[in-house]
């Protein structure tokens, strides 16, 4: 009698120890309340997918807020830079009307047959803008192509690293390549300003067209097509942009609307020059500086609007991921309120059993 309930004694010991390790005690200690509910297949992975949207939502709110306080510095040099190009472009208008066209006997002016035109397409370093990119890169394919309808020989001058991998398994011909930045530097806008007046003047190219993506405000951005060279006064009036600057009132964001350069009541004042030397010498001196600001407006109009588009993206993406965190919240709070009622009721089933 004794050696049985000795047996009887070590049964329950090991029934004791197995129960311990039982997956319903290991579930009830990493619970914070004691529960005894272990969770399911299904309701395991929409935790962890709940736990992946609200990381995403977080880097992406993180990447909003860094693009909302580049976009203003951005903006600020496409403000300060406005002006400056609007002068130049009134002086230039004004000093080469007052030339004498038949004496005038520049070559960058030359205008002739063209049988081959050089692109420069300016596009970001990085994604995540939305369409940014694939909206230039649009604009560029259908401009090589009008051109290749007509009998011209296209190639390529890319700013940006995007469209440098887009372009780099086609059939366009790339002659260079630069790096845009986060900051348009101007050495990078007097080094594609030299090399295209070079290849203008050795008659390597007959004209040269820039396509870059113009800052209109936070919302809107335009892609655009710019003719560099020849120099003309075609296409080198004021620009009528509406301008946005970014600002805060009442501790939110706000946009707040800035006049045109240059303009009174939308009247565009031109200024009565005296010339103390031939206007013919101050055009050719002035040429280099006009072309190469006229390159680095549109490179700082380019990022000013890849950092407004990536803003908005990231904007678009932490408002679907808080609407996605939300509905799998209350899915989950379904499937958990299922397991627990399944559970009370093989309780209840079994407590019905035994007492019977």
């Amino acid at each position: 009698m004794h050696g049985r309930s000795l047996i009887l004694a070590l049964i329950a010991t090991i029934i004791s120890i197995a129960v311990s390790f039982s997956p319903t005690n290991v579930g009830s200690r990493l619970s914070p309340r004691g529960s005894t509910i272990v969770m399911d297949g299904k309701t395991r992975d929409l935790a962890d997918r709940i736990k992946s949207v609200k990381n995403t939502r977080r880097i992406t709110e993180a990447m909003r807020l860094v693009a909302a306080a580049r976009v203003r510095r951005a903006q600020d040099a496409v403000l300060k830079s406005r002006p400056l190009i609007s002068q130049l472009q009134l002086v230039y208008k004004t000093v080469l009307a007052a030339c004498n066209t038949d004496e005038i006997d520049l070559p960058i002016l030359e205008v002739r047959d063209v049988k081959k035109v050089s692109l420069v397409l300016i596009t970001g370093d990085r994604g995540l803008c939305g369409g940014y990119n694939s909206q230039v890169i649009k604009a560029a394919t259908k401009r090589q192509q009008k051109l290749a309808e007509q009998g011209i020989d296209v190639q390529l001058v890319l700013v940006g690293k995007k469209g440098e991998q887009w372009f780099k398994s086609r059939t366009v011909p790339i002659a260079n390549t630069f790096v845009l930045g986060n900051i348009p530097q101007p050495s990078v806008g007097s080094e594609l300003a030299n090399t295209l007046v070079a290849q203008f003047l050795t008659k390597e190219i007959d004209a040269a067209e820039i396509i870059y993506t113009r800052f209109v405000n936070m919302i809107t951005c335009e892609p655009s097509i710019r003719t560099l060279l020849p120099l003309s006064l075609s296409g080198i009036e004021s620009e009528e942009d509406e301008c946005f600057k970014v600002t805060t009132k009442d501790g939110k964001m706000a946009l707040e609307k800035q006049p045109s350069a240059g303009s009174e009541g939308g009247i565009v004042t031109t200024p009565d020059y005296i010339f103390e030397d031939e206007p013919a010498d101050i055009l050719n001196t002035m040429l280099t500086l006009y072309f190469s600001a006229t390159i680095m407006r549109c490179m700082q109009e380019s990022v000013a609007s890849e950092l407004a588009s990536r803003m908005t993206a990231m904007q678009s993406a932490s408002t679907n991921a808080k609407k996605i965190a939300t509905e799998l919240s209350q899915v989950y709070n379904r499937a958990r309120q299922a397991t627990v009622t399944q559970e009370i009721l093989e309780i209840s089933a079994g407590a019905a059993s035994a007492s019977g």
